[in-house]
């Protein structure tokens, strides 16, 4: 949201700003540099235990030895599909033999279970629950009556979720969303202060106990330094880039191209020293007129590092925790609603063209003006019509509001509001309208307005992360 964008007061005070400046786990890039970052791991390890005896093929309830072997193929598959996950296969019957598995896979290793017979889930699972490590148990028609379990697991506070499905593909469902916790300890967030959104989301001790990641604040001088030494000639070719490929430039002079370049490759070298995988910028307005850095958060967002503008960090936890389930970007956004037309607008100044991912296509795009400010470069982005889309945001680190909707409407040119709009077919507008913040987001006007839009339906999904990290999934509307 732009609340007279101009007029606003960035690098002023802010109760979280503070906060988040006085808290001794925030580490400033000084001591960062003391302390180099451990480098992402190429790969996960899974402990995948199939939990058990197998059965008879043509008798009993249970798991056969040739089924056995289909899901150790598709673990292979999955392995080679994802590139990142490694998985630590077992068998166990008992409780010694899970803990051997859970030892082999590595402390904090989180756990796909198989179950193969009657009790075969019940008699391994007591070192998995007591370690708390994050369960997601495969239950295929008539391998047991163990089914019944984990979501009363799940209901007594442990990190669990099943899929109860005869579809060897949900097994490689299950690995993307368990890769994503040890992917959240391993990651780090740049952020630029002052940050804002609820309490929670911006309190670096409590994003490491909840997420596992650490942030990191970047002084205003590092950015300074970053964009003094950039190379113009590579600035140049970017923003002959950005010019060429637009559909039209309408407002913005050459020279407010180059400026945005310029920031985005400082940008670039800021991520690419800090070895961050998310950034959050809460200063962008103070940097206008040196270049808006709306075309540097579209690339970022397009190679897979999530960057939030106005410092949400609400947004960013969101949009992190998409991009490591499903490798997509989010469009985020403030919204608007047409109860006429059952609509939910969403609309921002910047956006990324790629939201199917990185191997996707890329979105039209035009070159404007910002739209509250008049001056500068945005995207003005053309997403998808007919596109089925996932509205969310995570608050407080524990609730993840959610909705979805189908685009409808794009504009050919935007004349009012934040220059990239989509309106979105929703199930019921004026109920959302009520519900809006589902009764659990309080806060100033930018975290009660702000939502994430992802492309596809990904709420099942979302309600097993939600599982897995023991936090609870709101509906909005």
């Amino acid at each position: 949201m732009c609340e007279n964008c101009n007029r606003r007061e960035f690098l002023g005070t802010s109760a979280t700003g503070g906060l988040l400046l006085a808290a001794a786990q925030v580490r400033t890039t000084a001591a960062a540099a003391a302390n180099p970052p451990a480098p992402m791991p190429s790969k996960v390890r899974i402990a995948a235990i199939f939990a058990g005896r197998p059965t008879p093929c043509d008798r009993s309830w249970g798991v056969c030895e040739e089924e056995i072997a289909a899901i150790e193929k598709k673990f292979a598959e999955v392995e080679k599909k994802l590139g990142n996950v490694e998985f630590v296969v077992g068998r166990a019957a008992n409780a010694e033999e899970a803990a051997a598995v859970l030892k082999q896979a590595g402390d904090g290793a989180p756990v796909l279970a198989v179950n193969l017979c009657i009790r075969g889930l019940l008699n391994v699972s007591p070192p998995i629950l007591e370690e708390e490590r994050p369960l997601a148990v495969f239950s295929a028609p008539a391998s047991g009556h163990d089914w019944m379990y984990p979501y009363r697991w799940q209901a007594e506070g442990k990190p669990v979720t099943m899929f109860t499905s005869s579809d060897y593909a949900e097994l490689e469902h299950a690995a993307r969303l368990l890769r994503v916790i040890p992917l959240l300890r391993h990651s780090r967030v740049a952020v630029f202060l002052p940050l804002r959104g609820t309490p929670p989301a911006c309190s670096p001790e409590e994003v490491k106990a909840k997420l596992g990641v650490d942030v990191v604040v970047v002084p205003q001088e590092r950015f300074n330094e970053l964009l003094a030494g950039v190379d113009q000639k590579k600035a140049e070719k970017d923003a002959q880039q950005w010019m060429r490929e637009a559909k039209q430039t309408v407002e913005p002079t050459a020279e407010d191209v180059l400026k945005a370049a310029q920031v985005s490759l400082a940008l670039d070298q800021l991520m690419e020293e800090e070895k961050a995988q998310a950034l959050a910028v809460g200063t962008c307005m103070g940097w206008l007129a040196r270049g808006f850095p709306c075309l540097g958060f579209t690339r970022l967002r397009d190679r897979g590092i999530p960057a939030s503008c106005e410092g949400d960090m609400d947004s960013l936890w969101t949009m992190l925790l998409f991009q490591q389930m499903f490798g997509i970007p989010g469009f985020q956004g403030n919204a608007t609603f047409d109860t006429s037309k059952n609509a939910l607008w969403t609309a921002h100044c910047v956006g990324p063209l790629m939201m199917d991912g990185p191997d996707g296509p890329s979105a039209p795009y035009l070159l404007r003006s910002h739209s509250e400010i008049g001056g500068g470069v945005v995207p003005e982005i053309q997403y998808r019509i007919g596109q089925k889309v996932t509205r969310s945001k995570l608050v407080n680190l524990n609730e993840l509001l959610i909705s979805t909707g189908t685009i409808r409407e794009v504009p050919e040119k935007s004349t009012r509001a934040c220059r990239t709009q989509i309106v979105t077919e929703v199930a019921d507008a004026a109920k959302m309208v009520r519900d809006w913040g589902g009764g659990v987001l309080e806060g100033d006007m930018m975290t009660l307005l702000h939502r994430v839009v992802f492309y596809g339906d990904h709420v099942q999904s979302a309600r097993h992360m939600a599982d897995l990290l023991k936090m609870k999934v709101v509906e909005e509307g």
